[in-house]
């Protein structure tokens, strides 16, 4: 069949080819865009795990400034609350009484990964620690499991300050 003058178009050859390239270019888009959104996703998370250290080591900060004394190699009979086969990191000593910061398997299944704990007097109106009963809170959780490094405190008795170190950022508080 002869083809019709006037009358123009792309045959079917072409019309696959573009298709064809058409898919491979919103493929490679499409894996942008996703690989974009994992990344986000990923910083996302990064900024509310420092956040957190943050808030975690300005509680210890806060418990410090009332301590009396402090051990970076706790006595995990002093603890107020059941550790639970944690492992005591921290233990400052108050006139409301004894706070023990602990690292370990959570205590319920709705915490993720290993947790570090606050066993110590409950925190009254005032934002002040209140003599009376214990409390076992968790204040940081999704640490990696099976990490030593995660949460631990050394003294510095030369500086007079607490080195701790959380999730590899390691910060220095200085003691009264």
């Amino acid at each position: 069949m002869k083809p019709v003058r006037g009358q123009a178009g792309f045959s079917l050859l072409e019309l696959l080819l573009a298709l064809s390239l058409g898919l491979i270019f919103s493929a490679a888009a499409l894996q942008a865009l996703m690989a974009d959104g994992q990344r986000t996703q990923r910083f996302g998370q990064q900024l509310r795990q420092r956040s957190e250290q943050r808030r975690l080591l300005s509680l210890i900060e806060s418990d410090a400034l009332e301590a009396s004394a402090v051990s970076a190699e706790p006595d995990p009979q002093r603890s107020l609350c059941s550790l639970a086969g944690r492992d005591p990191v921290l233990q400052l000593t108050t006139t409301a009484g004894v706070i023990t910061y602990s690292v370990g398997d959570p205590p319920s299944g709705i915490w993720q990964g290993q947790v570090v704990m606050r066993c110590g007097p409950a925190y009254g109106i005032d934002g002040r620690s209140a003599e009376g009963s214990a409390q076992n809170r968790v204040v940081l959780d999704q640490l990696p499991a099976g990490d030593a490094e995660v949460f631990r405190a050394r003294l510095d008795s030369a500086l007079g300050a607490v080195a701790l170190r959380v999730m590899g950022q390691e910060t220095l508080l200085e003691l009264p």
